[in-house]
């Protein structure tokens, strides 16, 4: 490592530089190629200069398929714009940036492979992506091994920045403990203590479930039950009839992608909509557009809403329009906007260190701060350095019976700063591995 700022970081810091195709990047309707692989990738190879720097290659590992593949093609697209963005004004340090997606199908072992592909065979230099928390976590182990700076755009589980945290690793979405502080406390005082919760059956759906009862039992309340939901599914029935029978004053949902556009439209079948009152931790965008007023019932949580009345929202929801043009969701989301801000921070942060290395960028994004106007929110987000999660305002919504427009269907009721609402047990769970024990490199 030749660059003064950066002499403590140790000097073996080359590594797997040579694509042996160019691959890829096609963005039109959200379409990507794969580059065919090649290897094995030797570790800390030292690759000839040559008179043209070779393109930096980013690594989309997000769903096309599964329970999330909605919401995996709206965050890749976010991605997208970014990479576009900084290759419009020349690449980032004369770099050109490519992408390389593979589907990663909302399952861990396939998010294992997809990494380690990416990483031994498609030399990508840095990997995004991930809404399935389970997928996340299985990322983010290959990654540490090797070294990989790896930006998890939208996984929502408390673990993600507790006990599953890793050097290599930035969390950039609100988590179920986050949104558990913005919500329940205000919930009680509306609809009532009697609560009941509706858990999606792995590591997402538990540790969300489990921040709110803590928030429940600790403000006076209590929970009656919780009935736990396998991925996947599609009928309700038996669940909602056990919530007719129990009466609970509120349901707290923690079940998200196509299971929560299947729970919805069930309840509403069932005129259950209106009572119990309905509380859904994170509501993401792609999960609800286009399912009609009567289907967003409830409270729910989101970190961005595309008619904030902020600085520079038009322009970006402009832009969105701009490079994609008919699309089946006409306007970005939240889960978009996660994939865009995670990925130009990337670049931002290699920019800044004037450098690839590994190092180099992890503790640009530890130290990072992102003032409310840059990133379209009413506070300021920071980097929390110890459990590496970006501190970000939170809103909650419910439907907007009174839009100026027909994808005006979220009233923002309120925004909390990211203290109000930060996840303090995370920062005595997440123990990150020492810089001197996570391989450097070169991207």
């Amino acid at each position: 490592m030749t660059d003064s700022k950066h002499d403590d970081i140790p000097a073996d810091t080359t590594r797997r530089r040579i694509l042996k195709t160019s691959a890829l990047a096609a963005v039109g309707a959200g379409l990507y190629g794969v580059a065919p692989f090649y290897g094995p990738w030797k570790h800390n190879h030292a690759w000839a200069q040559t008179a043209q720097k070779k393109p930096l290659v980013l690594g989309l590992t997000m769903d096309a398929s599964g329970q999330y593949a909605a919401s995996g093609t709206e965050e890749r697209l976010g991605a997208m714009m970014a990479i576009k963005e900084f290759n419009d004004k020349g690449g980032v340090i004369g770099r050109r940036i490519e992408a390389i997606h593979m589907d990663t199908e909302t399952t861990p072992a396939t998010g294992t492979r997809v990494a380690e592909r990416m990483i031994t065979r498609n030399e990508a230099g840095f990997l995004l992506g991930a809404i399935h928390s389970g997928v996340a976590n299985a990322i983010s182990q290959v990654a540490q091994k090797y070294g990989c700076v790896y930006m998890n755009t939208n996984s929502s589980s408390p673990t993600e920045s507790g006990k599953d945290c890793h050097r290599v690793k930035f969390v950039w979405d609100g988590n179920g403990t986050n949104f558990s502080h913005a919500i329940v406390k205000n919930a009680m005082k509306v609809s009532g203590k009697n609560w009941l919760l509706l858990t999606n059956d792995y590591v997402w759906g538990h540790q969300t479930s489990k921040a709110t009862r803590a928030i429940i039992e600790a403000n006076g309340g209590k929970v009656v039950d919780e009935l736990l939901v396998p991925q996947n599914t599609r009928d309700f029935s038996a669940y909602l009839l056990k919530i007719q029978q129990i009466k609970p004053d509120v349901v707290a949902t923690a079940v998200g992608g196509d299971d929560i556009k299947a729970l919805r439209q069930q309840v509403v079948q069932l005129k259950m909509n209106q009572k119990p009152a309905w509380i859904n931790n994170q509501q993401d965008w792609p999960d609800v557009y286009g399912l009609g007023p009567d289907a967003i019932f409830g409270v729910f949580g989101t970190n961005w809403y595309w008619r904030l009345d902020l600085p520079g929202v038009k322009e970006f929801v402009a832009a969105y329009q701009k490079q994609f043009p008919g699309m089946a969701i006409r306007v970005p989301g939240n889960v978009y906007y996660n994939g865009y801000m995670a990925t130009r921070e990337l670049l931002r942060a290699v920019e800044r260190a004037g450098s690839t290395n590994n190092l180099a960028v992890i503790k640009e994004l530890e130290a990072l701060k992102v003032p409310a106007r840059d990133r379209m929110q009413h506070f300021d987000a920071y980097m929390n350095p110890t459990t590496h999660q970006m501190q970000q305002t939170l809103y909650m919504a419910s439907y907007n019976d009174t839009p100026a427009e027909k994808d005006d269907i979220y009233r923002i009721l309120t925004q909390a700063t990211p203290q109000e609402v930060e996840d303090r047990d995370a920062i005595g769970v997440c123990k990150l591995e020492p810089l001197s024990a996570t391989p450097s490199y070169e991207a």
